[in-house]
């Protein structure tokens, strides 16, 4: 049923993945767990217990809303612009439901999101007039010259961006990085870091490869002090004085800056593994693109030859019975306008070439 739902709307004949059925299996549980949650509350049939209602409603809808920013992105039906606005229309009918949303907070929400995107959209405007200057001085040559002679070849100019980026994320916001700085970057990675990849790797997966180890990067931008939008969004749900907790009665110390800082580090180490991993292992990414599946043109011929004899022996008595004087330039005119067989002869030519 899952691959009948999914595959029209991918364009794909393969079998569905394990992942995909796992992620899809749990997205039709979590909906039908509220669908008989709902039914149970609204008909009031009394199979849940008051506790089990509220964990469904609380705990479901988010999960729903998970799957539609995240679940279709992985699957392949949304692009992430598409999935990132399914997953604000889902948030929009939450907090509906939930009468959490007033027109007050509404066009707080849509100033907020003007601004961000305004403010995206300039950054990306002023990085490409920075892009196209700095290329048409032939800066990219130059930048490609500066790593050439560094220490370590092709693994020393990926440590030392590696570097490079760690450093930024620390002081500027990852939009400038992707903007700005990997622009200038990807052109000496693209005729650089083809050699660290396994043989017959497509040459197209080296800035792939390239641009998902920077991403990795970039996740530390969010966990690394002084300016990580993780700490400040942590520091803002924190606890900033001491309190008494209402059901223990104890007094819960105040979270100072200090201690999300100490906090963030087995994170930000982790992150870092995790580059590394990237980096040691490019498998991770290309995934076995490299294995591309090549066609023996020779053997193919071949194959198709024996069919056509085996088919001669098995009916000896084809063509009995048709005209004798028929021209004998029939057979070579068939063969010629045998599709098959001009397509591998198609292939052998280009492989001659």
């Amino acid at each position: 049923m899952h691959q009948s739902v999914i595959n029209p709307l991918i364009d794909r004949q393969l079998p569905a993945p394990g992942d995909e059925i796992l992620i899809m299996s749990m997205t039709v549980a979590s909906l039908l767990a509220l669908v008989l949650a709902l039914v149970n509350k609204g008909l009031k049939i009394g199979l849940l217990s008051r506790l089990t209602e509220q964990v469904t409603f609380v705990l479901i809808p988010p999960l729903v809303l998970i799957f539609l920013v995240l679940g279709t992105i992985f699957l392949g039906i949304a692009t992430p612009t598409e999935g990132g606005a399914m997953g604000a229309l889902g948030a929009l009918l939450m907090a509906l439901g939930r009468r959490r949303i007033n027109g007050k907070l509404l066009v707080q929400a849509l100033d907020n999101t003007a601004r961000l995107s305004v403010f995206v959209l300039f950054i990306l405007i002023g990085s490409t007039v920075f892009s196209f200057t700095f290329n048409a001085a032939d800066g990219h040559i130059w930048v490609e010259h500066l790593f050439d002679k560094m220490p370590g070849g092709a693994l020393g100019f990926l440590i030392v961006v590696n570097i490079l980026v760690f450093i930024l994320g620390c002081f500027i916001d990852f939009f400038e990085i992707a903007f700005i700085v990997i622009p200038i970057l990807a052109p000496v990675a693209d005729k650089i870091l083809p050699e660290l990849l396994p043989p017959g790797t497509p040459p197209e997966m080296t800035l792939i490869w390239f641009g998902v180890v920077i991403a990795m990067n970039l996740q530390t931008s969010f966990l690394t002090p002084p300016f990580g939008f993780a700490l400040f969004y942590l520091r803002s749900v924190a606890a900033k004085k001491d309190y008494k907790d209402r059901v223990t009665g104890e007094t819960i110390p105040a979270v100072s800056t200090a201690q999300i800082y100490k906090g963030s580090i087995a994170f930000i180490v982790l992150q870092l593994i995790m580059v590394a991993a990237v980096i040691a292992f490019p498998t991770l990414v290309t995934g076995g693109i490299e294995q591309a599946a090549t066609i023996d043109a020779d053997k193919a011929f071949e194959q198709l030859q024996m069919q056509e004899n085996e088919q001669k022996r098995i009916d000896p008595m084809e063509g009995f019975g048709q005209p004798a004087s028929a021209p004998e330039s029939a057979a070579p005119s068939e063969q010629k306008d045998d599709p098959m067989k001009g397509l591998l002869e198609s292939i052998k030519d280009e492989q001659k070439k």
